[in-house]
Parts: C-alpha cells; sequence; structure tokens
C-alpha cells in the first residue's frame, strides 16, 4: 500500500533559466488539487544546507518560503526562479561555504553533510523532494537518492547536457533568443563589413552553437566537441565574406570550445562542483582572426542574454508537463526517478543514471569537422531537437 503523501519540498539549483517558474507553479497546483503542503527552499540546496530545525519553519524565512496558490499565481510570467538559486553541493562543502552552526574543530574539507540535509528534510517532515537542476544540481540529488531519501527530479539546463533526456527546460528558450541576436547582429555587422564573431553559453557540450548557427543559418560554427585550427578558420571565414555580396561572415563559437592542442578559456576559482567560469575563447578567437586576415572583426558575446526573460512556448510546455510528470509519480508513490523527454514522448529515467553518463553533441552525425559548420541531413525519424 502506497504512503500518503502530505508535504512535499521543492528547489532549484545551478544557473537560473526560463521556465523554472512554470515547472514551480504547475507542481504547486497540481499539490493544491491533491490536499499536499509544498515548500520551496530558497537558493537550492544552500537553503536545504543552511535550515536549523531548532527554529521551525516560520523561524527559517530566509531558507524557506511556503508554497500555495496565490504564492504562485503570477511568477510563470517572468523567467528565473522565484525560489533563487546557488551552486552549493552539500557533498562537498568548502570551509567558507560552510554554515556557521555547523562548523567544529577537526572537519575535513570539503565535507559531506549530506546527513544534515536528511535530518533536516526528516524535521519538516517532507514526504518527497524535486529538485530542479542541470547535471550538477542533478549529481547531488543521486547522492541523496543513494541515501534513500524519495524524490523526483526535473532537468533543466540550456545547454541542454543532462544525460538520459532529450531536452532540458530552458534550451528552447536559449535557442530562440541566440537566433534572434544573431539575426539582429546582421544590422551592425553587416553594415560595417565585418567578421562578427558570437560566443554562446555551453560548456562541454556545444549544441547551444550547433542548433542556433543551423536555425540562424551562419557560415561557421565551433562546438566544444571539436578542436579547431585558428589559421584553417580564418581562411575559411574570410573566404565566407568574401563570398557574400554583402561583405560579410558570421561565425558562432561555444564558450567551451578550445584551439587544437590549447586548453579550455576559463578564469577564476573552482566553484563546489569543480568548474571555474568559463568564457574568452570568443574574445581570442576574434583578435586572432583579425591579426590573420588584417580584416575588420566584430565579438560579441551573448551570455547571460540567453537565459534572461519568460519562457517560450516550448518551455512553457515541457516545464509545465515535466512539472504534471513528477507530481503523478509522487502521488503514484514513485521516487529516485527523473522527468525526461526521449524520442518526442514524456518518460522517466533512473535518477543515478545521470551520474553514470554524459551527453555530447553526435558529431558524426550533425557536424562537419572540416568545414567547421553544422552537417544537418535525412532527418526522419530524430527527435526534434536533434539530440
Amino acid at each position: 500500500m502506497k504512503r500518503r503523501i502530505k508535504r512535499i519540498a521543492i528547489l532549484t539549483g545551478g544557473g537560473d533559466v526560463p521556465g523554472l517558474n512554470s515547472a514551480i507553479k504547475q507542481v504547486v497546483y497540481r499539490a493544491q488539487k491533491e490536499g499536499i503542503e509544498v515548500i520551496g527552499f530558497r537558493n537550492g540546496w544552500g537553503g536545504l544546507s543552511n535550515y536549523r530545525p531548532e527554529n521551525g519553519i516560520e523561524g527559517n524565512s530566509q531558507y524557506v518560503l511556503p508554497l500555495d496558490w496565490n504564492t504562485v499565481r503570477t511568477i510563470d510570467r517572468t523567467g528565473g526562479t522565484v525560489l533563487h538559486t546557488s551552486r552549493t553541493n552539500p557533498a562537498k562543502v568548502r570551509e567558507q561555504d560552510m554554515p556557521e552552526h555547523l562548523k567544529k574543530d577537526g572537519i575535513k574539507y570539503p565535507a559531506d553533510i549530506t546527513d544534515t540535509v536528511v535530518a533536516n528534510l526528516e524535521s519538516m517532515e517532507i514526504d518527497a523532494l524535486i529538485p530542479i537542476g542541470g547535471d550538477d544540481t542533478l549529481s547531488y540529488a543521486a547522492r541523496l537518492n543513494q541515501a534513500g531519501y524519495p524524490q523526483v527530479a526535473i532537468p533543466k539546463t540550456m545547454d541542454n547536457d543532462v544525460f538520459g533526456t532529450d531536452y532540458c527546460i530552458g534550451f528552447g528558450t536559449a535557442i530562440t533568443r541566440s537566433v534572434q541576436m544573431i539575426s539582429d547582429l546582421r544590422t551592425p555587422i553587416g553594415s560595417h563589413e565585418r567578421i562578427g564573431v558570437v560566443e554562446l553559453f555551453g560548456r562541454n557540450s556545444g549544441e547551444t552553437s550547433l542548433i542556433a548557427s543551423y536555425l540562424a543559418q551562419v557560415d561557421r560554427a565551433l562546438i566544444s566537441e571539436v578542436p579547431f585550427d585558428m589559421e584553417k578558420l580564418a581562411d575559411l571565414i574570410a573566404h565566407d565574406q568574401s563570398q557574400n555580396p554583402s561583405n560579410y561572415a558570421i561565425l558562432t563559437i561555444s564558450e567551451g570550445a578550445t584551439v587544437v592542442g590549447g586548453d579550455i578559456v576559463e578564469t577564476g576559482e573552482e566553484d563546489a562542483y569543480g568548474h571555474k567560469k568559463l568564457g574568452g575563447i570568443g574574445q581570442y578567437t576574434a583578435k586572432r582572426i583579425k591579426d590573420l586576415t588584417g580584416r575588420n572583426v566584430t565579438y560579441q558575446q551573448l551570455g547571460y542574454m540567453m537565459r534572461c526573460g519568460p519562457p517560450d512556448a516550448l518551455d512553457r510546455m515541457v516545464a509545465m508537463n515535466f512539472g504534471n510528470l513528477a507530481m503523478d509519480l509522487l502521488i503514484d508513490g514513485a521516487s529516485g526517478l527523473m522527468t525526461a523527454l526521449q524520442d518526442g514522448k514524456y518518460t522517466t529515467v533512473g535518477l543515478n543514471s545521470i551520474v553514470e553518463g554524459i551527453k555530447r553533441v553526435d558529431v558524426d552525425r550533425y557536424y562537419d569537422a572540416d568545414a567547421l559548420r553544422p552537417h544537418i541531413r535525412r532527418v526522419q525519424s530524430l527527435p526534434m531537437f536533434l539530440t
């Protein structure tokens, strides 16, 4: 006999994307209709880590937010997440990130405070958890799953690189924004007869650069999976400009792209998941193209513009349906799963599967590594986003 769920919690971790609020709202609406209370944790795993049981829910307002119909009624009209977010990893807490009330002599850092996380959930009588995040956030969800805590996860990331699902919340809007801005950039780049270098988010997966370049019909596209030769690129893009009657050319580049024999361009301190801040390969590439060709080059890093504002219709649809699916599963007594889209159909995969593989662009299928551009053909029976 399945256990009656009375209270669930939801959190959002990692980078914000459009569609998070739509998923939160749908979960809350479904829960209220089922007579289930919903608690939202602020700042992802950070809110759950900093929660102090002795103060109760009301005494932890900076970390928790009770959610009901009125709280979420209008949140889907904007992007981002009403619960806010962080890159906290309770399995590897650095000394500077350790909650003050948990600090004590003899702790070896980074520290795993999963026992505290579970104790906090139990103190609030949370029957199940819905974490929404990318591969980093959900890798900790998998850790919590191994500790035996009931949960159903929802994948989100504009990089679309969570293993086990063809689509993640945020990807559609990121592509829509990118295509629109690339199209708009044709105005100044074309007016000044320049070569345009547009840098897009995408750490280890070049899917944003691949799909955005394909849809925006740019001249060349550099992706994270394929290191490129700078001199060859300069020759190709200069040729593209010369062949264009308007005398300009545009290329996209993933922030995780690398030059042959070079390293990824990143700066700053590693976060709790071992990542430094990416960005700068586009600027470096723009300068080298100018040096090699003698032509004027415009560099534009789209960055956070890809993830700002309200979600497009596709991200609203997927976010709401992922929220619905997560609630269906919890109501039916399921746990240890992640909602997913595979071959255009809603489904689930085991939560632990996200740490058992990696999702990258199928270079042989979708990319011409010699011409440095998408190579899309024979799309019959392929998923909508070719993933």
